[in-house]
């Protein structure tokens, strides 16, 4: 069984840096297809995909983060670890990381971490 488990700080200040990790269980970060992501949902909005990193390392961003995300992963450890910089209150959302599995010019995401709480605030 797959498993994936956030962690990371609750609540951070404006203008610092949230780091998040995800640790995997019952897969492998080199799966082929699979590309480990990470997914947000701010109050009261939808679903945002934030990023993620490739089963070969490369990584993706959504444009609007771009400049702000980092994501990278220690295989050692099984993780993936998202940086978001620079954060203001917009930023406040549940955080998830995910399995997306790629399939052609489509996929789905079939696992998913139960999901932590971030508020920026001061």
């Amino acid at each position: 069984q797959v498993q994936l488990q956030e962690s990371g700080p609750g609540l951070v200040k404006p203008s610092q840096t949230l780091s998040l990790t995800c640790t995997v269980s019952g897969a492998s970060l080199t799966d082929n297809s699979a590309h480990w992501s990470w997914v947000r949902q701010p109050p009261g909005k939808g679903l945002e995909w934030v990023g993620a990193i490739t089963s070969s390392g490369t990584t993706d961003h959504n444009a609007s983060l771009k400049s702000r995300t980092s994501i990278s992963r220690d295989t050692s450890k099984m993780q993936f670890t998202l940086q978001l910089y620079s954060v203001t209150p917009e930023d406040t959302a549940v955080y998830y990381c995910a399995r997306r599995r790629e399939i052609g010019a489509g996929g789905f995401f079939d696992y998913w971490g139960q999901g932590t709480q971030v508020t920026v605030s001061s």
